[in-house]
């Protein structure tokens, strides 16, 4: 098991945002966590990620508990988030928001290596190479923020709304780069809202209600529920 979240519960000052939720990524896996605005989804991959520290419970990752580790540490461990809202660094070029995406490592000619892998997953990148990231458009900006996470070397890729505020055709071009990802070794935790296509690309997924899981299953079982078709689906 690569992931490993046990009862973990999380407050917002008195607000208890997590409930005791429970789940595990394997290694190879998109796992997609579905869900309502409010339910819970990014506090979990923020609190996977270090950026907040659960009042109880724990998260391990390669059965290393890595709970209470500052966040630093466990991006150079492997776990590595891009944010919902891409975060990107707006006013630096594409390149060295790239380069800001290699900081935990020291080796140029490997660094290199991987900005040469980033611009065959995203080749529209190595255009704009010279160019502000904050002039890009909303899914350039989504796959630079994208590839900067891929310049770390993760081996567990945390995703929070990755095709918030894009087309269609973009939404689509976004899960099949996550499936290229995917398929040569990066396992996947998943937040979307677009629950469609989420259980369309995942093996297996959870669905949060106000800080609890409420159902887990195959993404196959998943789909043909029809609580999840009525609640997230549209059908």
């Amino acid at each position: 098991m690569l992931l490993d979240v046990k009862d973990l519960n999380v407050y917002y000052g008195a607000i208890h945002a997590l409930q005791g939720i429970s789940f595990n990524v394997n290694e190879g896996e998109i796992v997609t966590l579905i869900g309502a605005n409010g339910a819970g989804k990014s506090t979990t991959l923020r609190t996977i990620s270090g950026l907040l520290r659960p009042r109880r419970g724990s998260v391990s990752f390669k059965d290393e508990d890595i709970t209470m580790i500052p966040a630093e540490q466990i991006v150079r461990r492997g776990v590595v988030q891009i944010p919902e809202g891409r975060k990107i660094f707006a006013p630096m070029t594409v390149r060295e928001n790239l380069e800001m995406g290699a900081y935990t490592r020291t080796n140029p000619t490997e660094i290199q290596q991987s900005m040469e892998r980033a611009f065959a997953s995203f080749p529209r990148l190595k255009e704009r190479l010279n160019q502000l990231g904050g002039t890009l458009s909303g899914g350039e900006q989504q796959m630079l923020a994208m590839a900067r996470a891929m310049m770390s070397r993760p081996i567990l890729l945390l995703m929070d709304e990755p095709s918030m505020g894009l087309s269609p055709i973009m939404t689509e071009e976004i899960f099949r780069i996550i499936q290229e990802i995917n398929s040569k070794g990066t396992s996947i935790l998943l937040v979307e809202q677009n629950a469609l296509m989420a259980l369309q690309i995942a093996s297996r997924a959870y669905v949060l209600e106000t800080g609890t899981i409420v159902l887990e299953g195959s993404a196959k079982e998943l789909r043909e529920s029809a609580r999840v078709r009525e609640a997230y689906l549209g059908h």
